[in-house]
């Protein structure tokens, strides 16, 4: 079991900066992959970042390709990403997700492990 705890949404204006976090405990990490997804309201689930954590490969959603970076401290078990240059359209709940194995998978149903979301809001 991976337990997930994600912390640092809110309200921030248009092109402005957030930094999400995602606490991970239980299960060893050395085949830990950590993704973001988020959900607007009306929308389905979407894939934003993931980070394996080894480190050795991230991916990115191609909406937040040059805005948003993933990493990760492995000493303290915490994902972040890094959300620079917000928009309106980036307004989601934020959503941690954790798989016990190395995937490159782009969808939610891959990942066993969620976080409780969080929300961030961007005004124009």
């Amino acid at each position: 079991q991976v337990q997930l705890v994600e912390s640092g949404g809110g309200l921030v204006q248009s092109g402005g900066s957030l930094r999400l976090s995602c606490a991970a405990s239980g299960r060893t990490f050395g085949s830990l992959t950590m993704a973001w997804f988020r959900q607007a309201p009306g929308k389905e689930r979407e894939f934003v970042a993931s980070i394996r954590w080894s480190g050795d490969s991230t991916m990115l959603a191609d909406s937040v390709k040059g805005r948003f970076t993933i990493s990760r401290d492995a000493a303290k078990n915490t994902g972040f990403v890094q959300m620079n240059n917000l928009k309106s359209e980036d307004t989601a709940v934020y959503y941690c997700a954790a798989a016990t194995f190395l995937t490159s998978s782009v969808v939610d149903r891959t990942y066993p492990y969620w976080g409780q979301g969080t929300q961030v809001t961007v005004s124009s």
